[in-house]
């Protein structure tokens, strides 16, 4: 099975698992830190951690998206550190998801409806470097139609919100 496969894969997996750990309402809210929230979603048998946060900015303005920006960890599937993101629409398929942040650029490489990934964990661990060190960071991708999106992330209380999301699943 080739890695993006594999991934897809863990990715309905995880999917999955969300919704049936929040139909058993065992999400719980680990803390808010300026603009990050670290949250835990478990079961007796399985649990998962993520730091999220909602946009400061988003261009263009008119449109009202359900944009987040997430670093998850599945210590039952040995994931940690993965980034992604939902700009709250299908994604177009056609352009890159690029994430940047001052002279830095990373690019989301597998997209699936609403979600976008980063395949590799060493990328994954280059974003979250520095994210630790930035104030913010821009996700610019396209919708269906081909229209550009820019959502602007501040990156104050991330370090905190991902070192209590990674604690909880440790």
């Amino acid at each position: 099975m080739s890695i993006i496969n594999q991934i897809l894969f863990q990715t309905l997996i995880f999917i999955f698992f969300s919704f049936k750990f929040v139909l058993a309402e065992d999400l719980k809210e680990i803390g808010k830190f300026k603009d990050w929230k670290a949250i835990k979603i478990s079961d007796e048998n399985n649990k998962v951690c993520f730091a999220q946060s909602k946009p400061v900015l988003q261009s263009p303005k008119k449109n009202d998206r359900e944009a987040r920006l997430f670093v998850t960890f599945r210590p039952d599937e040995k994931i940690s550190d993965e980034v992604s993101i939902t700009s709250g629409y299908e994604y177009n398929t056609q352009n890159s998801i690029i994430a940047s942040s001052g002279k830095s650029k990373y690019k989301f490489d597998i997209s699936q409806d609403n979600f976008a990934w980063i395949s590799s964990n060493k990328i994954e661990k280059k974003i979250i470097k520095r994210m630790k060190k930035a104030s913010r960071i821009m996700i610019t991708a396209y919708n269906k139609s081909g229209s550009q999106t820019i959502d602007h992330y501040s990156l104050m209380g991330f370090t905190k919100a991902y070192n209590a999301a990674k604690k909880s699943c440790t």
